[in-house]
């Protein structure tokens, strides 16, 4: 008896183009993190075990933030490999960010195998209460028949 499961050759080709462009046996196929906002920021850690903290880049282009980091392989001079793992190479994660990131602010730390990048929010993006006047405008809050309303920051 003869078993056919299209399932089978649909979930071959996924895990091909899934892996396609992932680096190679030797070579870093992703950089895991996490990303929160606490208070006016937001934290980003991406697991970076056995980098050198010396190729940690931290990159602002515009509206692009490039994170890139390097692992040195071993030397494989008279080695007879058992099992071999461990990713060496560059790692390389792009993330968009917006116009509410204060980039001028952004930090970041590289402790124990975990890259921290701190983003903060900008103040014009912090939200603001507007104080509400009751009563007509006054002339001083009006410029050309429009309604001007304060910000209180």
């Amino acid at each position: 008896m003869l078993r056919f499961d299209p399932f089978t050759d649909i979930d071959a080709i996924t895990k091909s183009v899934l892996a396609a462009g992932t680096g190679n046996g030797r070579s870093p196929r992703f950089m895991p993190m996490d990303l929160y906002k606490v208070e006016d920021q937001y934290v980003l850690h991406a697991d970076l075990p056995g980098v050198d903290p010396g190729s940690v880049d931290v990159h602002i282009d515009g509206s692009t933030l490039t994170l890139t980091a390097h692992r040195t392989a071993h030397s494989e001079e008279g080695v007879s490999w058992l099992a071999s793992e461990r990713f060496a190479g560059t790692y390389r994660r792009q993330l968009s960010i917006s116009d509410d990131i204060d980039a001028e602010q952004i930090v970041a730390s590289y402790d124990k195998g975990v890259l921290t990048v701190t983003l903060p929010i900008a103040e014009k993006a912090k939200p603001r209460r507007i104080q509400v006047s009751s009563g007509p405008p006054s002339p001083a809050e009006t410029v050309e028949g429009e309604m001007q309303v304060q910000v209180e920051a």
